[in-house]
C-alpha cells in the first residue's frame, strides 16, 4: 500500500468526524492528483436537503471546480466507506483513475459488496479499486455512529 493512501485516508477520515458532529452519517472523501488534495467531501444531504450530496459526489463537484474540468483524468478518490451506485456511476463518468476506500457498504455498497460498478467491463472507462485502507477505523465510525443514535 502507497503511504499516500494512508494519508489521504486520514484526511476523509477527518471530514467524516466532521459529518458526524453534524449528525450526518459519517462518510467523508477526498480527491488527490499529484500527491495534493484537490476536493474535498463530507456527507451533507439532512443539512443541505439534497440527496446527492453524498461525500464523495461532493468531492467530485469540488475536484473539478479546482481545475477547472469535469474530467478528473489521473486523479485518486479517497473515501471512508464503499460508494453508492450513484457515486461509482459518477467516478466513472468523472474518470476517476483509482479508487481507495476503507470499509465496505454490506448494504448500499456499488463498488463490491452489491454491485461492481466503477470497474465493470460493460463500461467505457474502469476505475482502479484498492480496499480496506483503514477499514477497521472507519467500520467503528459507522458502527458507534449508528450505535449511540439507537441509544
Amino acid at each position: 500500500m502507497p503511504s499516500d493512501d494512508d494519508f489521504f485516508l486520514l484526511q476523509a477520515l477527518e471530514l467524516a468526524r466532521e459529518a458526524a458532529s453534524a449528525a450526518e452519517v459519517p462518510i467523508g472523501a477526498v480527491v488527490a492528483l499529484g500527491g495534493k488534495i484537490i476536493g474535498r467531501g463530507r456527507n451533507s444531504p439532512i443539512s443541505l436537503n439534497d440527496p446527492t450530496a453524498h461525500a464523495e459526489i461532493l468531492a467530485l463537484r469540488d475536484a473539478a471546480a479546482t481545475i477547472r474540468n469535469y474530467r478528473l483524468e489521473g486523479a485518486t478518490m479517497y473515501t471512508t466507506l464503499e460508494p453508492c451506485v450513484m457515486c461509482a456511476g459518477a467516478l466513472v463518468a468523472a474518470r476517476i483513475a483509482r479508487l481507495v476506500f476503507g470499509a465496505r457498504d454490506l448494504r448500499f455498497g456499488g463498488v463490491r459488496s452489491k454491485f461492481s460498478l466503477a470497474d465493470s467491463d460493460l463500461l467505457n472507462h474502469r476505475v482502479e479499486i484498492v480496499e480496506g485502507v483503514r477499514g477497521a477505523e472507519c467500520s467503528e465510525l459507522i458502527r458507534s455512529f449508528f450505535e449511540s443514535r439507537r441509544g
